[in-house]
């Protein structure tokens, strides 16, 4: 959760999807809930114009979007880590769908069977940046990071090698290397007694040092330096 979203104290969330009565249920789900429904959008292109015009914390949004698909909303509005984090709320668990909305920017994925009480969780733990997928799914997305891994592509500031991020801190490397094996936020900090506040803030020093701009980014980069591994 971002830090202005800590001083609000309440959640900013807006609601894309193409079909009317759904996307009233869930935006009724979320402020019946507490949450602060900013917006609604109904295709591709209203949901990027809604979404600048009224900066939510997280953006549950649809794949399968007129004028504009999903994962292009994603890229458009994730792209320099400065918009909403994206819960992706789809009919589709087929595992391409699931790992193109990853690589597009997206921090979690929800097929749309999940129950509402779900959802709120999920909702919740995306805008904490925690990575929230429907059981079975997040095996599957660390898998694809993996096989990313073993591709050719130039590392962050060099060599490829353990050597390429001196820059980082003790601590910012150990919890990358939390980060590449998959843990969440709140996993990692537990597992390093830290609270969960300073987690975010090494993951995002992290982030900047590395010039990358969300998770996918950073397991691949801590997966190619070998940090999965140690």
């Amino acid at each position: 959760m971002s830090e202005q979203t800590e001083e609000r104290g309440t959640i900013r969330v807006m609601v894309v999807d193409d079909h009317p009565m759904w996307r009233d249920a869930v935006a009724r789900d979320l402020a019946e809930a507490g949450f602060d429904v900013v917006a609604t959008a109904g295709d591709g292109e209203q949901a990027v114009r809604r979404a600048r015009a009224t900066s939510p914390d997280v953006l549950v949004l649809d794949l399968n979007l007129p004028a504009k698909p999903g994962v292009q909303v994603c890229k458009e509005l994730v792209g320099g880590g400065t918009g909403p984090r994206v819960l992706v709320l789809s009919a589709s668990g087929e595992h391409a769908d699931v790992l193109e909305a990853v690589k597009s920017g997206a921090t979690g994925y929800l097929v749309k069977s999940a129950s509402t009480a779900e959802l709120l969780d999920a909702v919740r733990r995306t805008a904490a940046g925690d990575p929230v997928f429907t059981p079975g799914l997040a095996g599957l997305v660390l898998g694809e990071y993996r096989r990313l891994a073993t591709e050719p592509a130039p590392a962050p500031g060099g060599t490829g090698d353990t050597k390429a991020a001196p820059q980082l801190t003790e601590r910012e490397t150990e919890v990358l290397r939390l980060v590449a094996k998959g843990l969440s936020y709140k996993q990692i900090a537990e597992r390093l007694v830290i609270s969960h506040r300073t987690v975010q803030n090494h993951v995002q020093n992290t982030l900047g040092k590395l010039q990358l701009h969300n998770r996918v980014e950073l397991v691949r980069y801590a997966i190619e330096v070998g940090l999965d591994d140690a």
